[in-house]
This record gives structure tokens, C-alpha cells and sequence, in this order.
């Protein structure tokens, strides 16, 4: 009995070695709905982690790739890069939306309508290198959650 005890505390202790990162809180996420024939769109969401953590990549099965992207002016030009990371820092809410830090999703499979949604897998690496995914379900949206509407046709 006391060998099946301590083989048990073994196990136990082993396994917790290589457990996963602690990952972060997603509040607001969503994606850009595309029309017929749009190659690519964004996803987007405010990520919160209670260590420092870095996100590395994500997937999805609607589209052919799923990269870390940053959009940024450089003089008078808007551009936008893949990044290998984006650091989180812990504590601090980390906000991915359209004009800076998002998920761009290319080579898409399907248009993506408002109003469904889509699986997302995003990857975060923790300061000690371990890897660790967070599974999603995002809502697809013609603009973010709680924006406000448009004003066309308002008048004064």
C-alpha cells in the first residue's frame, strides 16, 4: 500500500510539471463578417492574463492560414506585419481591434455571415516556454459588439 501511495505522489508530481500555462481571460471577441470572394478578415477581442504570457499564433478551420498581425502608421502610410508574438503583459488587458494588434485570418474557405459563428484556437506561450490553447467559439459581426450604430440617414 505504500508503494502504490508514493508511485501515485509520483505521478502526481510528474504530471504537474508539465502542466499547461495558465491562459488568459477573452472578453469581447469577435470576427469581421466578409462578403462573397474576400480572401481575408480580422478577429478581435481583449486578452487578460494573470501572468506574463505571449500570444504565438492561432487557427481555425475556415481559413488557410491564421497569423498575429500588427497594423501600425509608418510617415503617412498604414501598414500591417505578421509578428512571431505579442507580449501580454500580466494583469493588463492586451486589446486586439481593428487598426492595431488582431488575428488575421487569410485564404478563407467561405464567406463568414454575421451572426454565425466560428471556431478559433489561439496558442500562448508562458515565460518558461510551455505552450498551452485556448479553444473558442467566435461570433461572426458586420462591427464590434456594443458599437454604435451608423448614422446614415440622421438629421438635424
Amino acid at each position: 500500500m505504500k508503494k502504490t501511495a508514493s508511485l501515485l505522489a509520483a505521478l502526481l508530481l510528474g504530471s504537474a510539471v508539465f502542466a499547461a500555462p495558465a491562459l488568459p481571460k477573452v472578453e469581447g471577441a469577435w470576427i469581421r463578417s466578409t462578403v462573397q470572394g474576400q480572401p481575408g478578415t480580422g478577429a478581435f477581442m481583449k486578452l487578460t492574463p494573470s501572468q506574463a504570457t505571449q500570444l504565438v499564433g492561432a487557427s481555425t478551420p475556415v481559413a488557410g492560414t491564421a497569423e498575429v498581425h500588427e497594423m501600425k502608421m509608418e510617415g503617412d502610410v498604414m501598414k500591417m506585419r505578421a509578428v512571431p508574438r505579442l507580449d501580454l503583459p500580466a494583469g493588463r488587458a492586451t486589446e486586439l481591434k481593428p487598426g492595431g494588434y488582431h488575428i488575421m485570418l487569410m485564404d478563407l474557405k467561405q464567406p463568414l455571415a454575421a451572426g454565425s459563428s466560428v471556431p478559433l484556437t489561439l496558442i500562448f506561450r508562458d515565460a518558461k516556454g510551455v505552450e498551452g490553447k485556448l479553444e473558442l467559439k467566435v461570433p461572426v459581426a458586420a462591427k464590434a459588439p456594443g458599437a454604435a450604430a451608423p448614422m446614415d440617414g440622421h438629421k438635424h
